[in-house]
């Protein structure tokens, strides 16, 4: 076994990832005051070629010297896209077509390993904040909401964790399967 060089990872350059074929996913962050979760949010996008990036309320926008250091230039390889009104963004994405996934512990939540993605449909990820989670304003809009199952003494992740975790999910049950 030997590591991989930057070369063998047959990398695709950022005009390549904007030209590529997404998957049907965005992504909204609500009111996420963490810079770093905001920069962390855009690179694991990128990993996974998620259609775009919503940031909404108080979440920071590129360019920002935190935002980067998290990113590490992800800022500009993935769309983004920012609404002063989190319900104003869900308007939007609702209008288009997108079914609305709150990312929250709700009294109608599934645990995220049941979640069946349909072939051909358009999701929109909410995330929140990390003290207040998902604002009810945001979950007004929600189609379905997904929690992941936890058993410890603490019941919630870091979003950045939590956003790895569902994106991955997501990714696995839509494109890998």
């Amino acid at each position: 076994m030997k590591k991989l060089s930057l070369e063998e990872l047959g990398r695709i350059s950022i005009e390549e990832f904007k030209e590529s074929e997404k998957i049907p996913v965005c992504l909204l962050l609500d009111n996420i005051r963490s810079l770093h979760n905001v920069g962390s949010a855009f690179r694991t996008a990128d990993a996974f070629r998620i259609e775009k990036i919503y940031l909404a309320g108080i979440t920071g926008t590129p360019p920002h010297r935190e935002i980067q250091k998290t990113a590490l230039g992800a800022t500009e390889s993935v769309a983004w896209e920012y609404f002063e009104n989190t319900a104003t963004a869900l308007e939007n994405l609702k209008a288009a077509g997108y079914t609305i996934v709150i990312v929250e512990q709700t009294t109608d939540s599934i645990p995220l390993q049941t979640f069946e993605a349909a072939p051909g449909t358009k999701y929109c990820l909410v995330f929140g904040n990390e003290v207040n989670g998902v604002s009810e304003e945001a979950i007004a809009f929600g189609d379905l909401a997904l929690e992941i199952p936890q058993h410890g003494t603490k019941h919630s992740l870091n979003i950045s964790v939590c956003l790895g975790i569902v994106l991955w999910e997501v990714f696995r049950k839509t494109h890998l399967s």
